[in-house]
């Protein structure tokens, strides 16, 4: 009896983009076991959504209590603030101006949810799992000056992960008409990867510019990089996004 000839599977075949993925380095290589991406690749992950045509550009978080009031390394920087994750932070602020005066310059809306102030009655479950967050001096709730609102942005203020939780995000949205979310700001694995999720969710475009988002674990950083890519959103290279947007129809002059 002859035996059937077992072919291996053709994991890049049907999907280009993934297989330039694997062929330059990401945030999650070398972190994430090729084996495991192979089986992403095999069911059929990953694919791009890619852009629309009205875009807005989510910066989250991105305030003192997350990046510091100077540049410091990770062990410094919680000595300021126990929530702070350090130069990772000062890093990817450098990456957002850029795409946040590409944003402006082209009149594309710019919104920034945010972590309102705790209050006491706020704590529930997120004051029991991380009790820091609960005691974040004022100076903390406010925003990098380089990369902070103008006139004309929309605050989003919020008390969980997901920007759209409990919030009008997605209302503000509609009546942009927008229909592709850049993400960017803190952190990856939390308030970011929820918001992209539940952005994902409502059937936005969603796109991740990958210097532009931080952790304060690289490997939980990478990880759901990784995570993002294959299933909810476009992890790109931020000179990549900003070419993109870039080439995308301007609208109304930013009022700022």
């Amino acid at each position: 009896m002859s035996r059937r000839r077992r072919h291996p599977v053709r994991i890049f075949e049907s999907n280009p983009y993934t297989k330039v993925q694997l062929i330059m380095s990401r945030p999650w290589t070398g972190i994430v076991p090729e084996e495991d991406i192979r089986r992403y690749e095999a069911a059929g992950f990953g694919r791009p959504t890619g852009y629309g045509a009205r875009p807005a550009l989510l910066i989250i978080d991105v305030q003192y209590r997350t990046v510091g009031t100077r540049p410091m390394p990770f062990w410094d920087a919680i000595e300021e603030f126990r929530t702070s994750c350090g130069e990772v932070g000062t890093n990817a602020v450098r990456e957002i101006a850029p795409l946040l005066k590409l944003f402006r310059d082209n009149g594309h809306p710019v919104l920034y949810p945010h972590v309102a102030p705790k209050l006491s009655f706020d704590s529930g479950r997120l004051g029991d799992k991380v009790p820091a967050i609960m005691n974040v001096s004022a100076q903390g709730y406010e925003f990098v000056p380089t990369i902070a609102p103008t006139k004309g942005d929309i605050l989003v203020p919020k008390k969980h992960p997901s920007a759209f939780f409990g919030t009008p995000l997605v209302s503000y949205l509609i009546n942009l008409e927008i229909d592709t979310l850049i993400v960017t700001g803190c952190s990856t694995s939390g308030c970011v990867r929820a918001t992209v999720v539940d952005g994902f969710a409502y059937n936005f475009k969603v796109v991740v510019p990958e210097e532009c988002v931080f952790d304060r674990s690289n490997t939980v950083h990478a990880v759901s990089l990784f995570d993002m890519s294959y299933k909810y959103a476009d992890v790109r290279p931020v000179a990549d996004v900003i070419s993109e947007v870039a080439g995308l129809p301007a609208r109304r002059p930013h009022p700022g």
